[in-house]
């Protein structure tokens, strides 16, 4: 059989199309997960400081809760997956649910994983944020992460 690339005498060239081709396909992958988090971030909320925040680290999967406090009503807004819920036991259900899509693409078994990261005004209550833990804890998710920023 004849092979493709000349003689053994000779030296191997190095392909540098198939790197950037590589290259720009995770660029691409990368780009577009971005873009699919920063869309579940309402900009309407003002969050809470806290200097001394953890940044949180982005590889686990997670389900976004904004609750936007509307100060003219006194009341909280909440949003999962840009739908707005009023009654905790719907936001609660679709919290399950993403749980469960979440534990089929992982491991099997209940996903350790998985988290809740609640995005509370810094105008609302603490009541309307204990809400959307209790929605979380009536999910089966036991982790629950607040969204803060570290400066004004």
């Amino acid at each position: 059989m004849a092979g493709g690339g000349g003689g053994g005498d000779g030296e191997p060239e190095f392909q540098i199309a198939p790197m950037i081709d590589v290259l720009l396909v995770l660029l691409i992958f990368f780009m577009s997960i971005t873009s699919a988090q920063v869309l579940k971030v309402d900009k309407a909320i003002t969050l809470p400081v806290a200097e001394h925040g953890i940044k949180k680290d982005n590889m686990r999967a997670e389900a976004i809760i904004n609750v936007r406090w509307l100060a003219d009503q006194k009341k909280a807004i909440y949003t999962y997956d840009d739908k707005p819920f009023t009654d905790m036991a719907k936001l609660s259900a679709a919290l399950a649910e993403a749980r469960k899509l979440s534990d089929k693409m992982g491991a099997k078994g209940s996903n350790p994983e998985f988290r809740v990261v609640i995005r509370g005004d810094r105008e609302g209550d603490a009541r309307s944020v204990s809400l959307a833990m209790n929605a979380a804890a009536e999910a089966g998710i036991g982790d629950v992460s607040m969204s803060t920023s570290n400066k004004e």
